[in-house]
């Protein structure tokens, strides 16, 4: 029977790193290109540009979509903008965030883009849109004669 040293890694008199080391060695390694693999496309994949829901001909991509019209009787406008959040103390590189906003009758409604390029809102928010208008127009049609109520920081 072999004895081994405190740290149970290697034999006494045997110098060199065990089968354990070697492993462990070994697996973090795999883990490590593997993880790699996956976050470089990641990484090369331009910030500014999400990827558009699958449109018809003749659609404009949902990132580059603006709009302002009456839609019964409500004034409706909306967007996606661009954020490019300000140097931090490490003054590192930031990646600019695009940033959807819907205004009904001038009030924010609140728009979340979710992960296949649909968005929904506080009004829908168990139904997704292809697109900013129409998540507007479904939000004045669920609203309704209701205005949106003014964001927490107006109430003051």
């Amino acid at each position: 029977m072999s004895r081994t040293t405190d740290a149970g890694d290697a034999p006494r008199g045997e110098s060199g790193p065990s089968r354990r080391i070697l492993l462990r060695t070994g697996f973090t390694a795999v883990v490590a290109a593997g993880t790699a693999a996956v976050l470089i496309p990641l990484h090369d994949h331009p910030q500014d540009t999400a990827p558009a829901p699958a449109q018809g001909p003749g659609h404009a991509a949902a990132g580059a979509e603006e709009f302002a019209e009456m839609y019964r009787g409500r004034e409706i406008r909306g967007g996606v903008s661009v954020l490019v959040p300000a140097a931090g103390p490490g003054g590192g590189a930031h990646h600019a965030e695009p940033v959807a906003e819907i205004r009904i009758d001038g009030r924010p409604l609140h728009v979340m883009r979710r992960a296949d390029g649909t968005y929904l809102s506080d009004v829908t928010h168990y139904e997704s849109f292809p697109t900013l208008r129409e998540t507007a127009r479904a939000a004045v049609d669920e609203l309704g004669t209701a205005r949106l109520a003014l964001p927490a920081s107006h109430h003051r």
